[in-house]
């Protein structure tokens, strides 16, 4: 009995992980579908008014699934229980969207995602294995720094004309 319900859990965690990966796959293609059309807006009416218009649009949406159908958790009063730290993310999203907004029309999608991609694991293979910002260790193995550097191979082969 004790076997088949460790065998329920390794699949149960199998599962877990398995929907966690398809949702981070679908981000990444809601991130280069949303850089390609910030991109354009920003030749448009230029990358600070485009960032601008941007998160207006998101608080405006956050807004409506938050008040209007009540989706959150309603945590609104711990607020002031996060490090003052965590608060640097919304300064982050727009050094990240206009850089994407910035980059995309030199470079293209594809490298420009390809170089973000790569800048995105370098620095979370980093955070894992030194926990930074309170998140749990992760050692970064000889496994992954292997399949770092074969991603960045790839990402080579993928920007050569």
């Amino acid at each position: 009995m004790v076997c088949g319900a460790v065998h329920e859990r390794v699949v149960l965690n199998l599962g877990v992980r398995l929907v966690a990966l398809i949702i981070a796959a679908l981000s990444g293609i809601t991130m280069a579908v949303q850089g390609t059309l910030n991109a354009v807006l920003g030749k448009i009416i230029g990358l600070l008014e485009a960032t601008l218009v941007v998160h207006l649009v998101g608080i405006a949406f956050i807004a409506i699934l938050l008040f209007l159908f009540r989706l959150g958790d309603g945590n609104w009063l711990k607020w002031v229980d996060a490090p003052w730290y965590v608060y640097l993310g919304g300064i982050l999203g727009v050094a990240i969207i206009y850089g994407v907004m910035a980059s995309i029309p030199k470079v293209g999608v594809a490298a420009a995602t390809t170089a973000i991609i790569l800048g995105q694991v370098f620095t979370a293979g980093l955070i894992d294995h030194l926990g930074l910002l309170g998140m749990s260790r992760i050692p970064f193995t000889w496994y992954r720094i292997a399949g770092v550097f074969f991603m960045a191979g790839g990402a080579w082969l993928l920007l050569r004309r």
